[in-house]
């Protein structure tokens, strides 16, 4: 359908892959991620001991474990950035209907390892949340509706995404995880406004939401009891998030000092969602910004790059990932510093954890995929070419 309205694409002569990829990629978001992920393992080395002491394990171990997880991550990112929009399009499309079929029968095989929720399915040796693979696949196949509801006689692809998308948040509300529902009718809200929203629509989608979660304040106890602690004046020391205000106000511009850091002595999970607190209390101010600094160069990069796309489907697509990419990152740390209710989200390629890793991979893979450089026309030159007719 794009070479019927814009022409067919000038192909150049073909030459070897791998110098091609080099060329075409975005080296900057690349060089990003994997220092995200040196962090990462950086922060590891300090806030796992404690938990591995706790559980009787070797001092390293989770450190060893993210360090493994990222081999299958990165190996999975770089298969994923050689693939071409077509291939990515029919990855998310398969991969949307395993994850979104392991959604649906986990009430049935998943179990909650003793936080309340049932987000996940226990291998014996490791565990795998479906929730996080679905997010980038959902992106994929959101884009690809909406893309196709632009073609001549298309599909109602707006219309269907958004149904698809009321029917996961259903899904994903009932284990409960309204922090990855609303990441993602993010990520869908980005993809229909610049697929040309309905305001009138994204009004009743708002206010949908806003419904939506007058009820399940009223009716889950798990998510009243976070919002309760977020709205209080006060915060109770002895919660994570007592503990995480703590730790970022102690470390200060500077920080305490490598390995003197008090806060992963005390929180659980300071590996992992409030890893961010570690990096304040040890690093200092200065470390978070590096991070934050990082997060938005993938994010703005991607962004620019996707500015001249003309296939609509890589241009929603691109947009949804980084969008939502650059948003679990904003709420992991908003959660750290009492912004924003406690979610249980991860920060991309830092905290620890296999599903978060490796689904993180196929993201970020995807993205850059999609944002290579491919031989065609900027979209301002057709635009100027349609206006001279």
């Amino acid at each position: 359908m794009t070479e019927m309205v814009y022409g067919a694409v000038t192909q150049t002569a073909k030459d070897p892959i791998l110098p091609r990829w080099w060329r075409t990629i975005d080296k900057w978001s690349i060089s990003c991620i994997l220092l995200l992920f040196a962090i990462g393992l950086v922060l590891g080395l300090a806030a796992s001991p404690p938990l591995a002491e706790r559980n009787g394990l070797p001092a390293f171990y989770y450190v060893e474990r993210q360090l493994a997880f990222g081999v299958m991550a990165f190996t999975v990112l770089f298969a994923t950035t050689l693939m071409s929009p077509k291939v990515v399009r029919r990855l998310g499309v398969l991969g949307f209907v395993v994850t979104f079929a392991a959604i649906v029968m986990l009430p049935i095989f998943g179990t909650d390892f003793g936080k309340g929720a049932i987000r996940w399915y226990s291998l014996g040796f490791a565990s795998v949340q479906p929730s996080e693979f679905l997010k980038p696949f959902f992106v994929v196949v959101a884009a690809w509706l909406m893309a196709a509801s632009q073609e001549i006689q298309g599909p109602p692809g707006r219309s269907m995404s958004l149904a698809l998308t009321l029917v996961i948040v259903g899904f994903l509300a009932m284990q409960p995880d309204f922090g990855q529902s609303a990441l993602v009718l993010f990520g869908w809200g980005v993809m229909y406004f610049l697929a040309g929203a309905s305001y009138l629509l994204i009004v009743g989608v708002v206010a949908l939401v806003v419904l939506g979660g007058f009820v399940a304040y009223e009716n889950s106890e798990h998510f009243a009891r976070r919002i309760d602690g977020f709205l209080s004046p006060d915060v109770d020391p002895r919660t994570q998030l007592g503990y995480a205000t703590n730790a970022i106000q102690q470390g200060g511009f500077f920080g305490v000092g490598v390995g003197e850091g008090q806060v992963k002595w005390s929180l659980p999970d300071a590996h992992t969602d409030f890893i961010i607190a570690v990096a304040a209390e040890e690093y200092g101010l200065v470390l978070v910004l590096l991070i934050i600094a990082l997060y938005m160069t993938i994010v703005v990069r991607s962004f620019l790059r996707l500015i001249n796309e003309r296939d609509t489907f890589i241009r929603l697509a691109g947009t949804g990932l980084a969008a939502m990419f650059g948003v679990q990152a904003l709420i992991n740390m908003g959660v750290a510093v009492r912004l924003l209710p406690a979610k249980g989200m991860t920060l991309p390629f830092v905290s620890y954890g296999g599903s978060s890793l490796i689904a993180m991979g196929i993201s970020a893979g995807m993205l850059i995929a999609l944002t290579r450089h491919r031989p065609q026309g900027k979209i301002e030159d057709y635009l100027t070419q349609r206006g001279g007719r």
